[in-house]
């Protein structure tokens, strides 16, 4: 048998396991320390600018004449839908279903907004047809100037029903 000399064989101690781990398991403590640090200064840190100013923002939708009567047509980059009624009145119904917000899809046959989350559904004027939505499609302000259709995006309107007074005539 063939043995090997005593200074040739590599003997592991139990302390240099255990400085090792200690050294890993410290790099680990403190990477997890520092991403703890990072998630809490987070909170602390400012989001995204929120508009206080009020300035308007308009998307201009297109010129009067473009827009049948009785018709919708979507604006998903502005997130909502320009509806002309059929007495020429335009409202600008946002696409957000006042559930949960996810966005509602108009249905042509049935004339009709529905929210494909929980199958809310609301009439041309955004009115609540079935639940579980609590409340009326928010709107935008709608201007016509020019013999353009301009829809103010900035400040969403709240409103539980429909009021004549959120159309726009030309």
């Amino acid at each position: 048998m063939h043995s090997v000399p005593e200074e040739c064989s590599v003997k592991e101690s139990p302390d240099n396991r255990r400085n090792f781990l200690k050294k890993i398991w410290g790099v680990f403590g403190i990477v997890a320390g520092a991403e703890s640090i990072a998630a809490l200064a987070g909170f602390f840190k400012p989001g995204k600018k929120l508009l206080t100013d009020n300035t308007p923002k308009f998307i201009v939708a297109g010129n009067v004449k473009d827009f049948q009567l009785n018709s919708v047509f979507p604006f998903r980059s502005g997130k909502f839908y320009l509806v002309r009624l059929d007495d020429g009145g335009f409202m600008a119904i946002s696409l957000k279903c006042t559930h949960l917000g996810c966005s509602v899809i108009w249905n042509e046959a049935k004339k009709e907004f529905i929210c494909p989350c929980h199958a809310s559904s609301f009439n041309t004027f955004g009115e609540v047809m079935k639940a579980p939505a609590p409340r009326a499609l928010d709107v935008f302000h709608v201007i016509i100037e020019e013999g353009k259709v301009k829809v103010d995006v900035s400040k969403v309107i709240r409103r539980n029903g429909f009021d004549k007074t959120l159309v726009t005539y030309a």
